[in-house]
């Protein structure tokens, strides 16, 4: 299959660069396009006041990349205008892997790695987001080493990009065009070859007091939580088949907005 990939964690991110490797090992052709910065929690937010600027750049991902200025969104709908190859066909837009969980409803909605595969749907195209679930150890351990996975971590995040490359051309071939579905998919830690997909809702987690008091010059500053989970026990949720060791499988149904 034909797939444009983006993340929401920039165009340096292994987790990306892990996923975009087994695709290519499994036969896909593949166009990336991925933030130049990080771009975590800025749900599907465009660049309206300033210019946005794509440049072509190698990587050696062995694919057509592209490095936008902007957010996964931006990405996405400027590969679709005006990046790729007249007459190119995407079977799907892919987005990820995230650098952390995206599940949850406050978390699906915020997530910039959701959002850009919420672009493709927008542009009638299947859409994926695949997501890595991570303890808060490990996370601040890659954020001090400079976004490199230790080996542990690494191994997992292989697998996890393993299994992303068997579920996408599944899930892309089951998806009508300009259906305004996201199939959001989250990795358990750790993942294995072994490790069983489960069909899955979004808990409903509430996430109140996400920023400190205002320091001496006025400001606050983010505090990551990842809130209280008021989930009834049925039907299944994206965190809970993380917390069980399973791959969560959540379709998000955007055309049920309007129901």
């Amino acid at each position: 299959m034909r797939f444009l990939v983006t993340n929401d964690d920039g165009i340096h991110s292994v987790f990306l660069h892990e996923l975009v490797h087994a695709l290519r090992d499994a036969g896909h052709e593949l166009y990336v396009v991925a933030p130049k910065s990080e771009q975590s929690w800025v749900g599907a937010a465009k660049s309206r006041n300033r210019p946005v600027h794509a440049t072509a750049a190698d990587r050696g991902l062995g694919c057509k990349t592209w490095i936008v200025d902007g957010t996964p969104s931006d990405a996405i709908n400027i590969a679709v205008g005006h990046l790729l190859p007249p007459g190119t066909v995407i079977d799907a837009v892919l987005s990820g892997i995230n650098v952390g969980l995206n599940a949850s409803l406050g978390f699906i909605i915020a997530s910039g790695t959701v959002a850009g595969a919420w672009e493709g749907a927008l542009h009638g195209l299947p859409s994926i987001a695949f997501s890595q679930d991570l303890t808060f150890e490990l996370y601040n351990a890659l954020k001090a080493a400079g976004d490199v996975p230790p080996p542990d971590l690494h191994r997992t995040v292989k697998i996890s990009a393993q299994h992303a490359a068997r579920i996408a051309p599944e899930l892309a071939a089951a998806t009508l065009p300009r259906s305004f579905i996201v199939h959001n998919i989250n990795f358990p830690l750790p993942c294995t070859p072994a490790t069983e997909v489960r069909r899955t809702v979004p808990a409903r987690v509430v996430v109140p007091g996400l920023f400190s008091p205002p320091a001496d010059d006025g400001t606050h500053r983010l505090i990551f939580r990842l809130g209280d989970d008021l989930s009834p026990p049925e039907p299944l949720t994206d965190r809970a088949a993380l917390a069980a060791g399973h791959i969560s499988h959540t379709v998000l149904d955007y055309k049920k907005l309007g129901q």
